[in-house]
């Protein structure tokens, strides 16, 4: 089995967690302060930033647990679970949102625009840093993606505090800052309904982002020798750990003949798809006659 561990990702989430932690303090004391809804919510935000990073820490140290007799692959699952419970935790936080803005809206606060302002723009530079430090390994691991979008998010909403901020100071609109609240919560919805979707593909072992069950068939059928493949399953275990199992029909040959083909397949898929954990059975044409059928081999 093929580990895909970063050793400086670790490191990364405990700082983005310290980071993420003193402006969740922040921003708390700023909405409270200054009275601004939009902090607030970005606040709101940054807590389950925090929560989010903490739970993906979790998951990615768990997930470098050895495996053991009752879970055979190990615990890689669970950075998929924490970044499902992310996702779910982001729409918690978009609807909650709205709902306060809806109440901003009918009856409005005064706010202090230059304090808010001040506060949205700190947040605002140490969620880019934060989303600096996920950004590394946020293409090819959903757990480390999730939190980085929890963090992408809250920066974007802090861009959103600091115009609110920008036009209040200057012109009272105070209706901008529920406005903004729901520009906010609408970004949240939208990435955490693609986190949702991407996670409960691979918690259903749906077949992984970029390829397809057809495309491998067909790329398998095309190493000489192989006659047909049934039985084709391909799922996602953890970030950066697809596995594969198949049967693989061949022409009728000895026994020794057989290493060539299954050579061949392996490094297909290696190098094709990026498969590396292979479970293979191959079958002969004609087994049941001559008892030339070897047994699977797996990688």
């Amino acid at each position: 089995m093929t580990q895909h561990s970063h050793p400086n990702r670790g490191h990364n989430f405990m700082l983005a967690l310290a980071l993420t932690g003193l402006i969740f303090l922040a921003e708390v004391a700023g909405g409270l302060w200054t009275g601004s809804l939009a902090l607030l919510a970005d606040a709101g935000h940054v807590f389950m930033d925090t929560f989010a990073l903490g739970l993906s820490y979790l998951a990615l140290r768990a997930a470098q647990w050895p495996p053991d007799e009752r879970h055979t692959y190990g615990y890689h699952r669970l950075q998929i679970l924490a970044a499902f419970i992310n996702g779910g935790s982001l729409l918690i936080i978009a609807f909650e949102i709205l709902r306060e803005a809806w109440q901003r809206w009918q009856q409005p606060r005064p706010i202090a625009a230059g304090p808010m302002l001040l506060i949205a723009v700190i947040g605002l530079i140490v969620n880019l840093l934060v989303a600096r430090l996920l950004h590394e390994h946020d293409h090819d691991d959903v757990n480390t993606r999730s939190a980085f979008l929890h963090v992408l998010g809250d920066a974007l909403a802090s861009v959103g505090v600091i115009g609110a901020g920008i036009v209040i100071f200057f012109t009272g609109w105070t209706w901008l800052d529920p406005l903004i609240s729901v520009v906010i919560a609408v970004l949240i919805l939208l990435s955490s309904g693609r986190l949702l979707k991407e996670t409960l593909h691979i918690l259903d072992e749906g077949v992984p982002a970029g390829m397809s069950s057809t495309q491998i068939q067909t790329a398998i059928g095309s190493v000489p020798g192989v006659k047909a493949i049934h039985d084709l399953h391909v799922w996602t275990i953890g970030p950066g750990y697809v596995a594969l199992s198949a049967h693989v029909l061949l022409d009728d040959q000895t026994l020794s003949a057989t290493d060539r083909p299954m050579r061949e397949i392996k490094q297909l898929l290696r190098e094709q798809f990026g498969i590396e954990h292979t479970t293979i059975q191959l079958e002969c044409s004609n087994c049941e006659a001559t008892g030339w059928c070897t047994p699977q081999q797996r990688m």
